[in-house]
């Protein structure tokens, strides 16, 4: 059965008045709270100005549902939004990281064409091993990769995923492990080889919502 807005607002709810709330990673963040939504005049104003079309299941999510705040890790990022160390901040499109939004997103199958970084032992010159190094980290973070793509959540430590709006892969999310020297990877769970973002947003729903204590069953009433 499709994920559904309806769907996922009802479950949110369901985790958000829980008395204990699901134990589930990150949740003490956001405590399945999202930010107010963002208005359809915005989006569309955005995607004109990149000349792109949001994944209708996103454009939904942050008009109907919230902009940002309960998901998976550490939450959403609000629309337009990335993490920035202990805050957040606005990404602009060619800033460095990220790319060019209306250029299709590169990789149709998991990549990881990472150099290799030489050995001190390779080029003793320290200042031309750090120079060497910095090449090399220039070429695996160059924002082409992640052309027609936009940060949409971080899992910690320079890991992060991105929503491809450009592209084969247009709606779809991916992982972003480069900081662990992980490459980019298409999200997945189980048998799915792809998920889109309801369908990745309700997979992280429904495993809070198994943590739940299940309800007590009625006591039946006796008859006379």
């Amino acid at each position: 059965m499709p994920t559904t807005i309806e769907a996922i607002r009802e479950d949110l709810e369901l985790c958000r008045r829980a008395k204990r709330k699901p134990k589930i990673f990150g949740a003490e963040t956001h405590r399945f709270t999202l930010n107010p939504i963002v208005r359809n005049s915005e989006v569309s104003k955005f995607e004109v100005k990149h000349g792109i079309e949001l994944p209708e299941g996103y454009r939904r999510f942050i008009t109907e549902l919230g902009n940002g705040g309960a998901g998976p890790y550490y939450g959403l990022f609000k629309f337009r939004e990335m993490d920035d160390c202990y805050s957040s901040q606005r990404w602009k499109e060619n800033d460095g990281f990220v790319g060019t939004l209306a250029k299709p997103f590169p990789h149709t199958k998991a990549w990881n064409d990472l150099p290799e970084y030489p050995g001190e032992d390779e080029i003793q010159d320290e200042d031309l091993h750090e120079a060497e190094v910095e090449r090399i980290d220039r070429i695996y973070w160059n924002p082409e990769h992640v052309n027609g793509a936009i940060p949409i959540c971080h899992q910690g430590c320079a890991l992060r995923n991105w929503l491809v709006v450009t592209g084969p892969e247009a709606g779809n999310v991916w992982e972003d492990l480069r900081a662990d020297e992980g490459g980019l990877v298409p999200a997945k769970r189980k048998r799915k080889s792809r998920m889109t973002f309801l369908e990745w947003y309700d997979d992280w729903l429904q495993q809070a919502v198994a943590t739940l204590p299940k309800p007590k069953p009625r006591k039946s009433i006796p008859k006379p």
